[in-house]
């Protein structure tokens, strides 16, 4: 049984079976969602339910988030009652949200002030990778900190990297997104193609996924749109939201991206018509409606 408590704030689609591992390995932990029918699987697990962030966090060693916008991050650890108000000198704070980079740095000061840890440590993987806690997490901190952090990652996560110091993991989640955005275009466009052209698109997938057009996005995303199933893995919400924050930071630096930018601009079209809530992969209603 380990030593430590862990604070796990956002049990939504992938923060669940995050904390869900955690438990599972011994952790106490104590849960906060905002909706607290999200943590009812996990309470009877033997997590622990509190009110708020700032109430989870007290008496924890690792505080752990995982919630949707740069607002929620702030909110949860810099509002009144929040985690950093909350949490004692000595423990460490790691927020897995995919978020701003200069909010990270951030809140990465405003912890050191307190004699507080702090890594910003985004996450790739999607529910599945959640579930399975093969989740890739890339890491922005001290070595000090990403060292006692590591015990826990490696049960949620399988390619672990310390990316440089705050801020470095959400601009590694950044170099991700832009990655999956201008890919998801091109797996979107080359599913309608074979649709289009009297192809049998899964007979096609089986020829091209093994291939240099091969990808994660590829196996497993196409399929799900060819079969009708948009449920979220990641919420196309939440992937504009990354978008805008890889655009205003590359902004910031004078780089131009323009493949991002129509990438954004076709899912902003898609959760006008209200694919909002759905998963990246309904991109493919776009071109077959």
């Amino acid at each position: 049984m380990s030593q430590e408590t862990i604070a796990f704030i956002g049990t939504g689609v992938m923060g669940r079976s995050m904390a869900t591992h955690l438990l599972n390995a011994g952790y106490s932990v104590n849960v906060f969602n905002r909706t607290k029918a999200k943590t009812d699987d996990l309470v009877a697990a033997g997590a622990t339910w509190h009110h708020s962030p700032g109430a989870a966090a007290a008496d924890a060693n690792i505080i752990i988030t995982i919630v949707g916008f740069p607002k929620d991050v702030e909110d949860v650890y810099l509002g009144d009652g929040g985690i950093l108000e909350n949490a004692k000198s000595g423990s460490l704070i790691i927020d897995m949200t995919t978020s701003s980079p200069a909010l990270a740095k951030k809140i990465a000061t405003r912890a050191a002030e307190k004699g507080i840890g702090a890594l910003d440590a985004p996450v790739s993987g999607g529910d599945l990778g959640a579930k399975e806690a093969r989740l890739s997490i890339m890491v922005g901190g001290e070595e000090s900190d990403f060292a006692r952090a590591l015990p826990a990652f490696e049960i949620m996560g399988k390619n672990i990297q310390l990316q440089g110091k705050a801020g470095a993991g959400q601009y590694t989640k950044m170099c991700n997104q832009i990655a999956i955005a201008s890919g998801m275009l091109g797996i979107t466009e080359a599913m309608a193609y074979a649709k289009k052209s009297g192809l049998d698109p899964f007979h096609v997938l089986k020829s091209i996924e093994t291939g240099a057009a091969g990808s994660w996005s590829l196996s497993n995303l196409s399929p799900r749109a060819l079969k009708g199933d948009f449920a979220p893995g990641f919420y196309v919400k939440h992937f504009i939201k990354d978008m805008r924050i890889a655009i205003e930071s590359a902004d910031d630096m004078g780089l131009e991206l323009p493949g991002l930018k129509l990438a954004k601009t076709l899912y902003a079209k898609l959760a006008a018509q209200g694919g909002e809530d759905e998963g990246t992969q309904a991109l493919l209603k776009l071109y077959l409606s």
